[in-house]
């Protein structure tokens, strides 16, 4: 199975610089109107389905991107990494430089990027009963490093030294495949 996979458009959040983490989050004029001038693009796409994480900016994200062409299901577990205590401040206090401190210890009442991890693999086992050739996921910075980690074979160190978001190299899907 060909899974493409969508960040979430930029929030008002994201512009702020600050991590939402579990919070809802809302998308910015920027974020609607990037969104929308993906619509063209997305739609023309073949996709057997979408699946979403639950949390607000990823929803209203996939319906500005999709505006309901393909069967859509609506997953808690694609969430973003719950950062506990930090959600809603600026990221740069405990993200830059200092994620892989959380690789195994949570986040202070949150959770740590091995269980996203295992949230993933959950997922992932699930979606493995669907008969689907491809599918599309709009989700989050987390879920999506912890693909890299289960389905590229790469460490989590290595996933987020990697992470796209640091040489700010966005693109309009990354492609993973499930066996």
């Amino acid at each position: 199975m060909k899974i493409t996979y969508f960040v979430h458009s930029i929030t008002e959040d994201n512009e702020k610089s600050l991590a939402t983490g579990w919070m809802q989050g809302k998308l910015s004029e920027e974020g609607v109107k990037r969104a929308l001038a993906l619509r063209p693009d997305l739609t023309s796409r073949d996709f057997d389905a979408v699946f979403c994480s639950d949390l607000e900016r990823a929803l209203q994200s996939t319906e500005l991107f999709f505006d309901k062409k393909f069967p859509l299901f609506i997953d808690w577990r694609l969430r973003e990494c719950n950062y506990g205590k930090f959600d809603g401040l600026p990221a740069k206090q405990f993200k830059k430089d200092r994620e892989q401190e959380y690789i195994q210890a949570g986040y202070p009442s949150g959770e740590s990027y091995m269980e996203v991890e295992s949230r993933m693999k959950s997922f992932l086992s699930d979606l493995s009963r669907f008969n689907y050739d491809h599918i599309a996921i709009v989700a989050h910075q987390a879920p999506q490093l912890a693909l890299d980690v289960i389905l590229k074979n790469q460490t989590w160190e290595g996933a987020i030294a990697s992470d796209w978001r640091k040489s700010q190299s966005w693109q309009p899907g990354w492609e993973y495949f499930l066996d």
